[in-house]
């Protein structure tokens, strides 16, 4: 088997993985929440090499209900194709049951040049008239860092009324701007939560990332408190990272969360795809197990 054996081993463990994962924080009122939200992958990192079918394919002998198609990858699926090609790939998934959830876009809004920033707004309107067209829900866009020569707060707020002029446009089109939980600082809850109310715009939102900078005293409940109001999409990782998944989808569950949290792994060392579908069928059985109510 093409796999790394170490991997599997990990994956397969799942019954160690579970009694070590940390147990929920939150009041035991949500911990008896409904969970409403549902299992999607993220193209970046597992399936950048994945061609639309293959994709398509492999989602469905997973039981992987929807996806977030990241920019630059092999699916092909860019602001450069044509009204004919949206449509294909809209009836593909459609046909497939395969949920377009969003469109992983690298548009950012941190630069102390305006020129570049509002390049990035126009490329972002691209995308949100793009996830339109093949009936996605959002656009994740991203700051990636504080610029050194610029005072914080006014980049913050630099970045924050850019995705507003993004997603008043997505809106027009049904569209929703999510801002990732990313970058260097500004991956911080804190400051993204500063980022958001600059924003203040119904259509924006934040992509819940999954960092080690969520995490107080071992605890994602502070920062998770602080952006709850603006998650609209959420990215996941390791399951068996020692990150507080069960704490984070207890809290989902709480705030009665409906969307997608999106598996956004590292790639496995394996090309085989019997092997590949396999792990994310592992992937969902811990998932299933770490994000379901405990009686």
């Amino acid at each position: 088997m093409s796999m790394n054996r170490r991997e599997l081993l990990a994956l397969a463990a799942a019954g160690s993985a579970l009694n070590l994962a940390p147990r929920a924080i939150a009041a035991p009122a949500a911990e008896s929440a409904e969970r409403r939200f549902k299992l999607g992958l993220v193209t970046y990192n597992l399936a950048p090499d994945w061609d639309l079918q293959t994709l398509i394919d492999r989602c469905k002998a997973a039981k992987i209900e929807s996806v977030e198609l990241r920019t630059s990858h092999k699916h092909g699926v860019e602001p450069t194709l044509t009204r004919q090609e949206r449509e294909e790939v809209r009836k593909r998934c459609a046909d497939a049951g395969l949920v377009i959830w969003g469109l992983g876009s690298v548009c950012e809004f941190h630069s102390p040049d305006p020129a570049v920033v509002q390049k990035n707004i126009e490329t972002c309107h691209q995308f949100s008239q793009l996830a339109h067209d093949i009936g996605a829900r959002g656009v994740k866009v991203r700051p990636n860092g504080l610029p050194k020569e610029v005072e914080e707060a006014r980049t913050l707020e630099q970045i924050g009324k850019a995705i507003r002029k993004c997603a008043k446009r997505a809106q027009e089109l049904g569209v929703e701007i999510w801002c990732e939980v990313h970058g260097h600082g500004t991956s911080d809850p804190a400051r993204m939560r500063t980022i958001m109310d600059h924003a203040d715009h119904p259509a924006a939102g934040v992509t819940w990332n999954s960092n080690g900078t969520d995490l107080k005293n071992g605890s994602v409940k502070e920062g998770f408190e602080l952006l709850a109001k603006y998650i609209k999409s959420c990215h996941i990782n390791d399951l068996t990272s020692g990150y507080p998944y069960r704490e984070l989808f207890t809290l989902l569950r709480g705030i009665g969360y409906d969307r997608y949290t999106l598996i956004e792994h590292q790639a496995f060392a394996t090309k085989d795809p019997n092997d590949i579908v396999r792990i994310l069928r592992y992937y969902r059985a811990l998932w299933n197990e770490l994000s379901s109510p405990k009686a």
